[in-house]
């Protein structure tokens, strides 16, 4: 039997990353549409204010926080929340953080905290979750990642390698899955405005707001389609441009961003 899609009377859905931006979005829209969410971030008080936000949704928020660079704090936070709240069967694990990154001065700190957040927090949140789900046979995990992890952009060295890292990990993952009943999803959005992408030195075409983003990811997640890509228009034509040869799709990257003028050298 596939695995199937998830729904709010079969459990808890487990979102990390709540506190701010897409997370605290798709934390909200999933408790306006009945969903009881488990909320990871490190910060309690946000946290608080996530879940005062849901009063009087169908749902609610639970708050839970954890830092997910800590795997014995996630696997503890699992273990608690299904003890007293029941299973979790659906998962946004979505915690990350967007470091720029430039070959002049480079900056090896910063890669390392981008991988440590963005690829080992999905780790540790899987290793937290998947014992607990395998021996049910269903379960849905997401994946959040991004465009920029098709090809290489400006300042993306560290956030778009650990983007292209969570892709290829819920596509080897997601053949496990079809044999046990998970169910594993990836999102790749455009840009989306957030704190992260006010700090971009170049343009961002079709950049979406927030909440629309949200419903995009939620009305994804109800199919049992592998990507969750949007906007199409945008996101498409970066599927093209990784087809072509690296002899042409560098320097087309340098020049619709602009990163070919001299106001972009250090």
């Amino acid at each position: 039997m596939k695995p199937a899609v998830s729904k709010p009377e079969d459990g808890l859905f487990w979102i990390t990353g709540a506190s701010s931006g897409i997370g605290y979005a798709v934390a909200l829209e999933a408790a306006r549409r009945g969903w009881r969410v488990v909320a990871t971030a490190r910060r309690p008080d946000e946290l608080a204010t996530l879940a005062a936000a849901a009063t009087g949704f169908p749902g609610r928020i639970i708050p839970a926080p954890a830092d997910v660079t800590d795997a014995a704090a996630l696997a503890d936070l699992v273990r608690q929340v299904e003890a007293e709240h029941g299973p979790i069967t659906r998962a946004f694990l979505n915690a990350g953080i967007y470091l720029p990154v430039r070959l002049f001065p480079f900056e090896a700190g910063k890669m390392h905290r981008s991988f440590a957040v963005n690829v080992g927090g999905t780790i540790n949140a899987l290793d937290a979750l998947v014992p607990h789900m395998v021996p049910r046979g269903r379960g849905q995990i997401v994946f959040n990642a991004s465009v920029a992890g098709y090809s290489g952009l400006p300042t993306s060295a560290g956030y778009g390698a650990t983007k292209a890292a969570l892709i290829n990990m819920a596509e080897s993952l997601r053949l496990d899955g079809e044999l046990s009943g998970i169910l594993i999803q990836v999102v790749n959005p455009g840009f989306i405005r957030t704190p992260a992408t006010d700090t971009n030195p170049f343009p961002m075409p079709f950049l979406m707001d927030v909440e629309p983003a949200a419903i995009r990811v939620l009305d994804g997640m109800e199919s049992r389609a592998f990507e969750i890509t949007f906007p199409r228009r945008f996101t498409y034509f970066l599927k093209f441009l990784r087809m072509l040869p690296r002899s042409w799709y560098l320097p087309l990257v340098s020049w619709s961003t602009g990163w070919n003028d001299k106001g972009k050298q250090p």
